[in-house]
């Protein structure tokens, strides 16, 4: 497994906990040290993730939306209606981001909430290669959303257009 892979797979842990999971705990899962671990969060919090660090251990912070990450593959020719599905079950794209081999995770903040900023955004890429292209079409993006039912519904609605990868 990847740093990369560890990291995310650090994320997917903590949404699905709600109670903090402690460092050791972490450290056991992956066969790293505590220090690792701490090192991971530290980039993971650099990079934009709401992490928080209690005597406990590690949790998400919660905030008024719930975020979710997820990996999906498709066509350059998808994007637009890949932001569409998403926005379509009332989430908000935060992001996208991948793991490249060389270059480690590369991000860009995409603060999508509607039609219009998918629109504006397919608009804004002209002739831009995606980060997709990077990746051989794998990427991830975090979703927020106010209720867990409207993230089921665009995990559904992804996995149905063959999008999502679990």
């Amino acid at each position: 497994m990847s740093v990369d892979e560890r990291r995310l797979e650090i994320i997917k842990i903590l949404q699905n906990n709600k109670k903090p999971i402690s460092g050791k705990i972490l450290a056991d899962r992956f066969a790293v040290s505590r220090q690792i671990i701490v090192k991971d969060i530290s980039i993971l919090k650099a990079s934009g993730f709401g992490i928080d660090s209690t005597n406990r251990g590690y949790k998400l912070i919660t905030r008024d939306k719930i975020e979710w990450i997820v990996k999906v593959k498709h066509k350059k020719e998808d994007i637009k209606d890949e932001l569409n599905t998403i926005v379509d079950c009332g989430a908000n794209i935060k992001d996208v981001f991948i793991k490249h081999d060389l270059y480690g995770m590369i991000k860009k903040d995409l603060s999508i909430k509607s039609r219009n900023g998918v629109s504006l955004f397919i608009k804004n890429m002209d002739d831009a290669l995606p980060l997709l292209d990077l990746t051989e079409e794998v990427h991830y993006h975090t979703i927020e959303a106010c209720s867990m039912e409207i993230i089921d519904k665009v995990l559904v609605k992804l996995k149905d257009k063959g999008y999502l990868i679990e």
